[in-house]
């Protein structure tokens, strides 16, 4: 027998573990937790059993192993271990004499065991326990009991008495569920189901493993702790920095973990599982016409073992994304050959049916080779980069020696295809094979373009490879126009320098000018027009209007840096928000037309920027879901897509998820050198902070936004709007005047440069600043205003934003009506928007008010809001450390606000000041 060890704590399963309490306590005592192997069950059921023990309930456990089904009566006699010795003690001698022999504590007499002493004995210990406190029995791996100890605890469970209750796991194959069986039909079944992205990142950091691949890592495990736990290990012995593209290590204790998962899974399904991880598209159907006529059956067993998921339509997909790799890889030559075959006979799509086909040799063939580059160019006007990628790898792989031409033209044309999908992993595969290769200088150049697209964000990362590159380039301007464009790039990305970044825009564009290249030359004056707005240049709009005039391709190949794409950043900065949807509706089919993921990636974060500022927050949500999916499924810079997610939920979802992924993005981006998505996760961490009350650390992290913003001489207060939330963090932790100077200096520029919507934001919390320093009817005047404003411009989610502050400010006045009205207005707002953690606050805000708003009575009247928290926490005997723990703030600061406090209130301890405010 062994003891629970796959899982130390059950992270993410708090809401499964109160649902096991409440089947526990039903009437019945009963409840079955199911699932796959390694899922969680056993962490789940030591957590209930854990809290049993913590009420002083008696807790005996089973952990049955495979072999112990077979031993008759095993599970019986390891369940009496754990049974104090007092509970045997009173038992009359046949039953005593029983129990002995089933613990071989004595020899077996000839006339045989008493069965029903045995029994009897059973129903005895039971009772005896539940009169000293009430039982717990957890039966882990059920699967496991053997038949003779399901039958003797079935009968000591039906005659105990109601005190004692069951919790039995099980990892169900086939036959009658052995937990049922114990437990009595009806007995409540809760299935455990698999983990999120978000609790494998938590499960992995509570285990202090890498989580900077967490997305990965979901989909390679399928949600499964075990396989989780198993792949973060082998992450973590990798010695090399594992990139964010690259396949993740399957050896050591994630490959023996795939391993025990297909081990649950019918013997009789493996060559169906392996023809079906071999199958780009698997189905029933093609399975069965590749030669496996009992598929459906072989696959509904290994459904059942929870290897594969079955849709309505036949299609197969395995839980997690390692299983079918362990597959093919513990797969012989010649069982993968054999099965490629049939899969090329089956296959009803050219394009695959050519791949299983080379797939199925390993000796070159020219017209194999042909058929292959073929299937490629298919694939590239189908819009499906990756795939046209790996078939160009594959067809140079089968081309024969003596044609080394076509062999480098096929990995060149892989690599540019692995650089347009953003596949990093293929595209530096394809380069290496092209640099190994007598390539000419412009094959070289186009290899290596190729690498520094797939690279994401992480161009920090490629100094040598662009220093290569303009080597080769020499004397050739298109090549160099290329070259240059993405050197602005990376100045502006990896080290924040806008003004570097136009000049080397403006050379890309003399040369592609040079070059007679005008799509060239209207991205480089794209770029131009991007760093002009970040500096504030009024000319940028000029700019962008000249390269759009430049005659280009319907849909560029690159689209996140074509003309018309900023375009529709900028209708986005500027809160043209209908325009920018219509724009970005139109554009989406046409970027996922091209097979550009990092292009379809922009689309969708534009469109989740762009529901957020207009309230509709589920599609925007839907937008940034799609956006994280695709980014882990494409191996896309992690950064950004946790950015999207973090500004997505901290509108429309959940503050905790959006604190989660605002901190995998943050990480993500510093890995990376990212310059600009290190200050949008940062900003998106400090706003949601501020959300939550945590001031002292909204005000470092915001803080850390201003430093950085600064560092990258952005100017224009709209491309990233962190200003007001800096200036309300500043407000909420008592630094007013230090709030109201960075409010006049950001909104003169905000005014010079037109940016009206910032302007009301800076409103906002200037309204706070006039608050605090007395100047209430101002304040609320200028607050009522502000949301009229808002709601004018269409802003819905920055209106009700106002609203709550505006209802605060009516809260200082102990204006209970004004107050109520415009959290009501509030909370109606954000629930029309579906901004649902911030119709939270607006619904908790009353509750929160009762409970506090003993800091504004009369005797707190003369402190900030801030003081008036303090003061109070102070006067019912917090220590300085405890009340600065309690408000997030340094020991210092509580120190100095307690000082202005006693001077406000005319006392000189901590116990006049307790007197005072009782007096008062």
């Amino acid at each position: 027998m062994e003891a629970w060890t796959d899982i130390d704590a059950p992270v993410g399963r708090s809401d499964l573990t109160t649902a096991v309490e409440r089947a526990l306590t039903s009437n019945s005592g009963r409840a079955v937790l199911t699932g796959p192997a390694g899922v969680g069950k056993s962490a789940v059921a030591a957590a209930v059993a854990g809290l049993a023990e913590a009420r002083g309930e008696t807790v005996l456990t089973l952990a049955p192993e495979a072999a112990d089904r077979w031993i008759p009566e095993a599970s019986a006699a390891a369940l009496l271990i754990s049974v104090p010795h007092a509970a045997l003690d009173h038992l009359a001698g046949p039953q005593r004499t029983a129990i002995a022999l089933l613990r071989r504590e004595r020899d077996a007499p000839r006339a045989g065991r008493d069965g029903v002493a045995l029994r009897l004995a059973f129903v005895e210990v039971l009772r005896s326990l539940a009169a000293e406190a009430p039982v717990l029995i957890v039966a882990d791996n059920a699967q496991w009991l053997d038949a003779e100890s399901v039958d003797l605890l079935r009968f000591a469970l039906r005659h105990a008495p109601p005190r004692v209750r069951v919790l039995a796991t099980e990892c169900v194959q086939s036959g009658a569920p052995a937990a049922e069986t114990l437990c009595g039909p009806g007995t409540p079944t809760i299935r455990v189901p698999p983990m999120g992205a978000d609790e494998v990142a938590e499960l992995l950091v509570h285990h202090r493993l890498p989580s900077r691949l967490a997305g990965r890592i979901h989909r390679a495990s399928g949600g499964n702790p075990r396989l989780a736990l198993a792949l973060g290990r082998s992450l973590a012995e990798v010695r090399e920095f594992v990139h964010h593209a690259d396949p993740l290590p399957v050896s050591g204790q994630a490959r023996e973990a795939a391993r025990r998962l297909l081990a649950e899974g019918p013997p009789a399904a493996h060559t169906t599982l392996l023809l079906a991880a071999l199958a780009a598209r698997p189905t029933t159907a093609l399975l069965r016409r590749a030669g496996r006529l009992h598929a459906e059956t072989e696959l509904a067993d290994a459904e059942r073992a929870g290897l594969v998921t079955i849709g309505e339509d036949g299609a197969v997909a395995f839980t997690a994304g390692v299983l079918p790799t362990v597959l093919a890889a513990d797969a012989g030559w010649a069982e993968r050959s054999v099965a490629h075959t049939a899969l090329a006979t089956a296959c009803p799509d050219p394009v695959q049916a050519a791949r299983h086909r080379a797939l199925a040799v390993d000796t070159a063939d020219e017209a194999l080779a042909a058929e292959v580059d073929a299937a490629a160019a298919v694939c590239r006007r189908r819009g499906d980069r990756t795939l046209a990628a790996e078939l160009g790898l594959l067809a140079a792989d089968r081309t024969p020696l003596d044609q080394p031409g076509a062999e480098l033209a096929r990995l060149v044309g892989a690599a540019e295809d692995a650089g347009c999908a953003g596949r990093a992993d293929l595209a530096r595969r394809a380069t290496r094979a092209v640099l190994a290769r007598d390539a000419s200088p412009a094959d070289r150049v186009r290899a290596r373009l190729a690498v520094i697209d797939s690279a994401g964000q992480a161009l920090g990362e490629l100094d040598e490879t662009f220093a290569r590159a303009l080597d080769d380039a020499a004397g050739d301007p298109s090549l160099l126009a290329a070259l240059k464009l993405r050197t602005a790039w990376k100045l502006n990305l990896c080290d924040g320098d806008p003004v570097r970044s136009r000049h080397a825009a403006a050379e890309a564009g003399e040369l592609a000018r040079i070059g007679g290249d005008p799509v060239a030359e209207a991205m480089a004056l794209t770029v131009s027009a991007r760093m002009g707005r970040i500096l504030g240049d009024g000319g940028a709009e000029d700019i962008l209007a000249e390269a759009l005039a430049l005659p280009a391709p319907e849909v560029p190949l690159v689209m996140r840096n074509a003309p018309q794409y900023l375009a529709v950043r900028h209708a986005l900065f500027d809160d043209r928000l209908t325009d920018a949807r219509e724009q970005l509706l139109t554009l989406l089919p046409a970027v996922e037309r091209t097979g550009s993921s990092e292009d379809v990636f922009e689309v969708l974060r534009s469109l989740t920027e762009v529901e957020l500022r207009r309230g509709r927050c589920a599609a925007a949500l839907g937008h940034s879901r799609r956006a994280v999916d695709l980014t882990i499924e494409a191996g896309l810079s992690p950064g950004p897509a946790w950015y999207v997610a973090a500004l997505a939920e901290a509108t429309g979802g959940s503050f905790r998820r959006a604190v989660s992924y605002a901190r995998r993005g943050v990480q993500a981006s510093e890995e990376e050198q990212d310059q600009v998505f290190l200050s949008r996760s940062l900003y998106a961490l400090g706003m949601v902070e501020l959300a939550m009350g945590e001031t002292t650390r909204a005000v470092t992290t915001l803080r850390r936004v201003a430093d950085s913003e600064a560092a990258q001489q952005v100017v224009d207060p709209s491309i990233l709007r962190w200003h007001g939330e800096l200036a309300e963090a500043l407000v909420a932790a008592d630094q007013t005047d230090q709030a109201a100077r960075l409010i006049d200096e950001v909104r003169e520029v905000a005014q010079d440069l037109g940016r009206d919507t910032v302007v009301a934001a800076l409103n906002r919390a200037h309204g706070m600043c006039l608050a605090v320093r007395g100047e209430t009817d101002t304040a609320v005047g200028l607050l009522q205003d502000t949301a009229e404003r808002f709601a004018v411009l269409e802003l819905p989610v920055e209106r009700g934003r106002t609203l709550l502050t505006l209802a605060r400010v009516e809260r200082r006045r102990r204006r209970k009506a004004p107050a109520r009205r415009a959290l009501q207005a509030a909370a109606e707002v954000f629930t029309q928007c579906g901004a649902k953690p911030w119709a939270e606050l607006a619904v908790d805000a009353p509750a929160r008010a009762e409970t506090t708003g003993r800091a504004n009575h009369p005797a707190t009247a003369a402190l900030t809001e801030a003081e008036a928290r303090l003061a109070l926490l102070v006067s019912e005997g917090a220590s300085n450390q405890e009340a600065a723990a309690m408000l997030f703030l340094s020991v210092k600061t509580v120190e100095a606000r307690l000082t202005r406090i006693y001077q406000k209130l005319d006392v000189r301890s901590r116990a006049q000041l307790a007197t005072a405010l009782r007096a008062r």
